[in-house]
């Protein structure tokens, strides 16, 4: 949850700074911390705290799951409302789906799975299915026939820019 949408110059710097060309280095956060122009120390401490505010979500690497011959797809369920805390529990131990969220729609949990081989991909979507208590119709499977990749950076913005 975020507690706090109030980010100084400092905290918007540090967030942008682990956005863009984040060091492959055995050091990395003294390298970010010297370009900023502060201590290691003060580095961690805002990361830290923009982590437990919900500032910063998550810090890691992502790779190109293509380019290490993985298959991917963009799934859905339809499911009523009152399930989708138990559709949510049960995708969050399926380590090869990446993410999932709620959108209002008929298919209302969407969600992409990433695997080594399209039939992983089969068995973890006939897993949910069958966990979900789902029909065939219940559950769209859309892997991608061609791939636009965008780069999402995003900026921290304050209330008076979302007013503008």
């Amino acid at each position: 949850m975020i507690e706090s949408l109030n980010l100084d110059d400092l905290d918007k710097r540090i967030i942008s700074a682990l956005q863009q060309d984040f060091p492959i280095a055995q050091r990395p956060y003294d390298s970010i911390a010297e370009n900023l122009g502060l201590s290691v120390d003060v580095l961690l401490e805002r990361t830290r705290k923009l982590l437990a505010d919900g500032m910063i979500r998550r810090i890691g690497f992502s790779l190109d799951s293509r380019k290490l011959g993985y298959k991917s797809t963009l799934a859905a369920v339809r499911i009523p409302s009152d399930q989708v805390p138990t559709a949510a529990s049960i995708m969050a131990d399926i380590p090869e789906i990446t993410h999932s969220y709620e959108r209002a729609d008929e298919f209302n949990v969407w969600f992409t799975v990433i695997a080594p081989a399209r039939n992983d991909i089969e068995y973890i979507l006939k897993k949910i299915k069958d966990a979900l208590n789902l029909s065939d119709a219940d559950i769209l499977d859309l892997p991608a026939s061609r791939l636009f990749k965008l780069d999402a950076r995003f900026s921290p913005q304050t209330e008076e820019d979302c007013n503008d």
